[in-house]
């Protein structure tokens, strides 16, 4: 039988590898008629970089992303208030990487037909229904941009991959309602633009109601001596804010939040330059969903944003999904292409994941900058001065924990799929 995985995302797309690793057929259907390299950067952590690396696509990466060798957080004046090195300079067996999220897309999509075919990764296949039969199950599609139907499939399992918007998720609970919004607006974009700090550096600058996020995602300069930078400003709106709900990724107005951060010129880096000099600047709502009780419904289970979408905070949106995709191969390899192994699945994965969404919401690590701000909005001379060394720390270390990168942890840890067999290992491609 084969495993149907609805969406070919990120989570969708590494699933599918897992599987055809672990020697399991299976089959993506993607709403679009064509997958695009969209979005903009992210960062994949040690521990999902890890499972990409048992996959076979650390040259892929390195060819595509950069090494993240530091963390580091200022104050909206600039000051630093903490840092810490990432990667395999942090004693992690595995690197961090910040990559364009349509790069590491690609990578995995052009993986995945190579791997499995063209014929199993299909596109304008968007889940209408599906139903149990006597042996399994039946999914029905539709042309999503034409209402037509697009034929059904039968396998073993349906498996959830379909994002925040999933039209699983919101079958199996319709009352749920859209995506709660926190009051909060990203503007992302990327510049060309000068090396900054170490040049593999990605900062966070301001506190918890203006801030400010960038990296590089390119590790070589281009005929023009720059590198391209990812970079995000966030905002918390005040309470008469009209958001435009309709709208999940609009073009941003450059007027609507350059000024909030025309001062933000420090010696090291020129947010306002950036900011202006980004040829295609986007607007995003800051969303996620309440945790649910539940994701496995028989021979139905959610992964990624359509079981745990989170706030995009410590850089753990993508490496969750990875994370979930992992286990879930993990769990098929050991019990078979049934139900079991999706509630072993879930078992393990909505705790953590459950706990990481509420963390998040309290701003993850980011909280260091807004206890600065709140006890020294004035600015500072020296951090200590106003956070300790110790409650730095233990932000930093709780966030790990959580998050399950913590270094000694993550290193000692076993790999999550192991492949015992000659004729399985070779099936990886």
């Amino acid at each position: 039988m084969t495993v149907l995985i609805a969406g070919g995302g990120i989570g969708g797309l590494t699933l599918a590898l897992s599987l055809h690793q672990i020697g399991v057929n299976c089959r993506v259907f993607e709403s679009v008629p064509a997958l695009k390299p969209l979005g903009v950067g992210i960062n994949v952590l040690p521990h999902a970089v890890r499972e990409l690396i048992e996959l076979g696509l650390l040259d892929r990466l390195d060819a595509d992303g950069v090494r993240t060798c530091e963390l580091a957080f200022f104050s909206k004046h600039g000051k630093p208030i903490w840092s810490e090195p990432r990667g395999l300079e942090a004693g992690y067996k595995w690197p961090q990487f910040s990559i364009h999220r349509g790069k590491l897309h690609q990578l995995l999509f052009d993986t995945a037909v190579a791997r499995l075919g063209a014929e199993n990764i299909l596109t304008s296949h968007h889940l209408g229904g599906w139903s149990e039969t006597s042996d399994g199950i039946r999914a029905d599609f539709i042309d999503k941009a034409t209402g037509a139907p697009a034929g059904s499939h039968d396998g073993a399992l349906l498996i959830a991959a379909d994002g925040i918007h999933s039209a699983i998720r919101e079958k199996l609970y319709p009352q749920e309602g859209p995506p709660l919004w926190n009051g909060r607006i990203l503007w992302r974009g990327i510049t060309r633009s000068d090396a900054f700090l170490t040049g593999r550096t990605m900062i966070m600058a301001g506190h918890e109601v203006l801030k400010f996020v960038c990296y590089p995602i390119s590790n070589a300069a281009g005929a023009d001596g720059k590198y391209d930078i990812n970079w995000v400003a966030e905002r918390h709106m005040p309470p008469t804010y009209q958001w435009r709900r309709e709208d999940y990724n609009r073009t941003a107005r450059l007027d609507e939040f350059l000024p909030w951060f025309e001062s933000w010129q420090f010696d090291w880096l020129d947010v306002p330059g950036l900011i202006r000099d980004c040829p295609h600047a986007y607007e995003y709502p800051l969303v996620d969903r309440d945790p649910i009780e539940q994701w496995t419904f028989g021979r139905v289970t959610l992964m990624g944003d359509a079981a745990h979408p989170m706030y995009p905070i410590g850089s753990n949106g993508a490496s969750q999904a990875i994370l979930d995709a992992r286990v879930l191969a993990r769990e098929i390899l050991a019990q078979g292409e049934v139900p079991a192994a999706l509630e072993a699945y879930e078992a393990e994965r909505r705790p953590a994941t459950t706990d990481l969404v509420m963390l998040n919401r309290r701003n993850g690590p980011e909280q260091v900058m807004q206890i600065v701000e709140e006890r020294a909005p004035d600015g500072f001379d020296v951090v200590t001065d106003v956070l300790s060394q110790q409650e730095l720390e233990d932000i930093a270390a709780n966030y790990k924990r959580v998050a399950g990168f913590q270094v000694e942890g993550l290193n000692a840890r076993p790999p999550i799929v192991t492949i015992a067999a000659p004729s399985q290992m070779s099936s990886a491609g």
